[in-house]
């Protein structure tokens, strides 16, 4: 249906080079997220303002979970471990690839927008900090289940 779409691409290669950018950009995410959940704890804790630095941090992160959104878009309909079929629950592999890793991590990217849009929207620094840090962490939670999950691990390299 759309692999159609990138019929005069080299897929193989194509499928490398996003994979390899989809693979270097969720440390830029968890570097993010890991700062902005810093960030906004100790701000709870220690009664801080919610400051321009806290908004830029919550805008920074959004977009580079948006961009690693439509790159795992791209990826989903060229990857070989994307597939439609009878099979693909009974295989566990086809089937993380498939269903659970792009299900998670959209409700992560949900998470991380609601995290910086409903921030707009309150007054009180305490309960901004507060907002951003439990659908912050909840988002860091379930992208690195998701990518233990994957058999990847977070630090080992990408294999194509």
């Amino acid at each position: 249906m759309f692999r159609g779409l990138f019929l005069g691409i080299n897929n193989k290669t194509m499928y490398t080079g996003l994979l390899h950018t989809h693979s270097s950009l969720r440390y830029v995410v968890l570097l993010l997220l890991v700062i902005v959940v810093a960030k906004s704890m100790v701000g709870l804790i220690s009664k801080k303002p919610f400051e321009k630095t806290d908004e830029k941090l919550t805008l920074w992160l959004m977009i580079a979970t948006h961009i690693q959104l439509l790159v795992g878009l791209i990826l989903y309909f060229v990857s070989p471990y994307v597939q439609f079929g009878a099979n693909t629950m009974k295989d566990s592999i086809t089937r993380y690839w498939t269903v659970e890793h792009s299900f998670i991590m959209l409700i992560a990217i949900v998470f991380i927008t609601l995290a910086r849009t409903s921030t707009k929207k309150l007054t009180d620094s305490k309960a901004k900090h507060k907002r951003v840090f439990i659908m912050s962490t909840i988002a860091l939670v379930l992208i690195v289940m998701a990518i233990i999950m994957s058999g990847r691990g977070i630090i080992i390299p990408v294999r194509a």
